[in-house]
């Protein structure tokens, strides 16, 4: 797929509002893994937060998992590994 975009799935674990549930981004990090921590806007006024990937997807628009307009866009990446971006 050439014109794919990736798509990750995030759970905000330390927000008990939240906790348990995903929520899409698409993601600019190509490196972006299953259990890597980023920081994404959530909610309505979009407070940046930190939350865990717990799903990747790589689509095309057409096939995003949620409606295109709907989703925002991860602010950082923070690997797991070593904890940098």
């Amino acid at each position: 797929m050439n014109n794919s975009s990736c798509f990750v799935a995030v759970e905000f674990v330390e927000d008990v509002n939240v906790k348990g549930y995903t929520y899409w981004y698409i993601c600019n990090f190509s490196n972006a893994e299953e259990g890597d921590k980023v920081i994404a806007p959530l909610g309505r006024h979009n407070n940046v937060q930190e939350g865990v990937i717990r799903r990747v997807l790589f689509a095309d628009d057409e096939h995003a998992p949620f409606p295109i307009h709907y989703i925002k866009s991860i602010r950082k990446l923070i690997k797991k590994e070593d904890g940098s971006v």
